[in-house]
């Protein structure tokens, strides 16, 4: 490792209507005292209202291991955060009537049956709103059917995916799950449309009318060199261990990689332009209306009530946290009420909703402070630390939202 001065951040903070600048220079100072602490390595963060960019900043290193400051334009693989891409093209689907909730595996993807028919009850009712819920009933597991060597390509994900059997009922139980469910909505949302690759898919329907110019499933060659590398940073009572995470480096590398739960690469530009997209219901800059406005209401409503998400309830009982409802939209977390841990902290409205990438990335959007919140960081934390960092940051962010000052009556006259 080479040993040099640590970098100094590059930090804008623009005066915006209805963002109190304290809590921004809170919000950097906190940032900055994390990386310090050696809690991770390096951010890329944007915290906006209605649009408006109040705070942008580049916090650290990208490059742990050589040193190379985090740069705007650094190329972060994204890992879960991924899934909200995917949610986005299923939702542009179901906007365009060619999948519906009640739509099966199945359906779509007979082989997923299996062979045996006594192994695969319950996978024949298995349908999209399970998937997207994370209540499909199938194991929650990092590895879809085959090991990290057959991950990239997603026709063999899909052959394994037959061979893997149900665990409990669908629709009964909620556990993220960290890989199953979004491979088959790729699979299902690309025969849905009769594309050749869930890959190109992706790119025509979602990242090219967002004006998501550098976000891709695969990392480009010519990307490589900006490309922040997957390094763990090692803690005590995380759910994966670090080869689960960081074998997905040279997987995530492959220009054929099309992973559709944990293979995206973005930058902070991008992941802000998706932010956007969600924020203004589902229309790109550009005036097109990509998911319908109905459609991404229902997805950003609490579809799971007050069932316990089995796998941040494990994380939230290793903490001595109360145990947090799952508040799963379709394929949207939600914020929810109350006060326990959570990613968006407790201070933002209930339906605000984002995605996030396991110990490294975070978006949301709060519907009604119009507040987003888009943070990529270089090294992966434990997942409960990484709850708790997010908590203390989001719970900043939101602190920033207030009702601007108007000038009084005859002022200036």
């Amino acid at each position: 490792m080479q040993h040099t001065e640590a970098p100094k951040p590059t930090v804008a903070l623009t005066e915006t209507p209805g963002v109190e600048r304290r809590f921004l220079e809170v919000l950097d100072d906190t940032i900055r005292a994390d990386i310090e602490s050696g809690a991770y390595h390096g951010a890329n963060v944007i915290v906006a209202r209605h649009g408006e960019i109040a705070l942008r900043g580049s916090y650290g290193v990208a490059d742990v291991d050589t040193g190379r400051p985090t740069r705007r334009d650094d190329v972060y693989r994204i890992l879960s955060m991924s899934k909200g891409f995917t949610n986005a093209l299923v939702l542009r689907a179901l906007s365009e009537g060619r999948l519906m909730l009640s739509t099966r595996v199945v359906d779509l993807v007979p082989e997923f049956f299996g062979t045996e028919p006594f192994r695969a009850a319950r996978k024949d009712r298995i349908n999209l709103a399970h998937l997207l819920t994370h209540r499909a009933g199938m194991p929650a597991t990092p590895n879809p059917g085959l090991g990290p060597e057959g991950f990239a390509v997603l026709a063999d994900v899909i052959e394994a995916l037959a061979g893997v059997d149900v665990v409990h009922e669908p629709g009964t139980n909620l556990n993220y799950s960290a890989a199953i469910n979004h491979a088959l909505m790729g699979e299902m949302a690309r025969r849905a449309y009769g594309a050749d690759s869930f890959r190109e898919l992706m790119r025509e329907k979602v990242f090219g009318p967002a004006g998501m110019t550098h976000t891709r499933f695969g990392m480009p060659a010519e990307w490589r060199d900006r490309g922040v590398p997957l390094k763990v940073i090692v803690a005590n009572d995380s759910w994966l261990k670090p080869e689960d995470i960081e074998c997905l480096n040279g997987v995530i590398d492959r220009e054929d990689a099309e992973m559709p739960w944990v293979g995206a690469v973005s930058t902070i530009d991008d992941v802000f332009a998706f932010t956007e997209l969600l924020r203004n219901k589902g229309r790109t800059a550009s005036g097109e209306q990509l998911i319908g406005e109905s459609v991404l209401d229902f997805a950003t409503t609490n579809q799971t009530g007050e069932q316990i998400n089995d796998l941040y309830g494990m994380v939230a009982a290793a903490r001595k946290w109360d145990l947090p409802p799952g508040n799963m939209g379709l394929g949207m977390a939600l914020a929810g009420t109350g006060t326990h841990a959570r990613f968006f902290g407790p201070f933002v409205s209930p339906r605000t909703f984002g995605s996030y990438g396991a110990g490294s990335s975070l978006l949301w959007v709060d519907p009604v402070s119009g507040m987003s919140f888009c943070f990529l960081s270089s090294g992966v934390m434990d997942e409960g630390d990484n709850v708790a960092r997010f908590q203390k940051l989001s719970s900043i962010a939101a602190s920033a939202a207030v009702t601007p000052v108007r000038p009084a009556k005859g002022a200036g006259s």
